[in-house]
């Protein structure tokens, strides 16, 4: 595994971890939905209050932080968290359309669109070839898991998954 593929793994976790932390931090201060609470015909969110506002924000910024930390540009990591949060955002529009509850468990499709869209657009920016790619998605999955039911049993998250 190269550098690149690394950076950009971390990127990717950090992009989607810290609106977790920032939640557990300022509880429900700032948490404005990014649907501002408008359905569809379907009478079911757009995304769900779990998407907020505050987290992308907080994903923007320590994600460009990051990147800086990590020697690469601030559009770099602007871009990462952008593209982690759309992917995320793809993940809660669908959940909402199957009548999901917000922040209900959805093995593979919580995982895959908030790590496979930042890897494909930036694989470029990292050298990256597709199966690079897909080994990064793997190992994100896993380590998302692990995380999830680490951050869990320390209070950190309100589900194990």
């Amino acid at each position: 595994m190269s550098i690149e593929f690394l950076s950009l793994l971390l990127l990717i976790i950090i992009a989607n971890g810290v609106p977790i932390l920032i939640r557990r931090l300022l509880n429900n201060h700032f948490n404005l939905a990014i649907d501002f609470g408008q359905c569809l015909t379907d009478n079911h969110r757009l995304f769900g209050p779990s998407k907020t506002w505050r987290g992308f924000l907080a994903s923007l910024f320590a994600t460009t932080i990051s990147a800086g930390v990590l020697g690469l540009s601030a559009e770099t990591g602007m871009l990462v968290a952008t593209y982690a949060i759309a992917g995320d955002l793809v993940s809660s529009f669908i959940k909402r359309r199957l009548a999901m509850a917000p922040s209900s468990m959805a093995p593979l499709l919580d995982q895959l669109p908030e790590s496979l869209l930042p890897a494909v657009m930036l694989k470029e920016v990292f050298h990256l070839d597709m199966s690079a790619v897909i080994l990064l998605v793997l190992i994100f999955v896993i380590i998302d898991f692990l995380l999830s039911h680490i951050l869990y049993r320390y209070g950190v998250r309100k589900k194990p998954y």
